[in-house]
């Protein structure tokens, strides 16, 4: 696991939060209340490692998607008509 230091500026509201999260596990610090907060709730929004299915699908999607279309680049005009803007 790599780490990155991060400086954060935080409302009233979560500081609270993970005030709390360090008290009710014991943590050192809210840094640590962070990553337990995260660790408790992050599956909901991202998986923490993609699956080998996910994987073989995008390899799949973008190996057809260049056989039938090669490395052609789309103009902003074609995006922009494709989109509907």
């Amino acid at each position: 696991m790599s780490e990155v230091t991060l400086n954060l500026r935080v409302d009233g509201y979560t500081n609270r939060v993970l005030g709390v999260v360090k008290e009710m596990f014991g943590l050192r610090d809210k840094s640590e209340a962070l990553r337990k907060f995260v660790e408790m709730n992050g599956d909901s929004i991202l998986e923490r490692e993609v699956s080998e299915d996910v994987v073989r699908s995008v390899i799949s999607t973008s190996k057809a998607h260049i056989k039938k279309h090669g490395m052609r680049k789309m103009s902003l005009k074609e995006l922009d008509k494709l989109t509907g803007l």
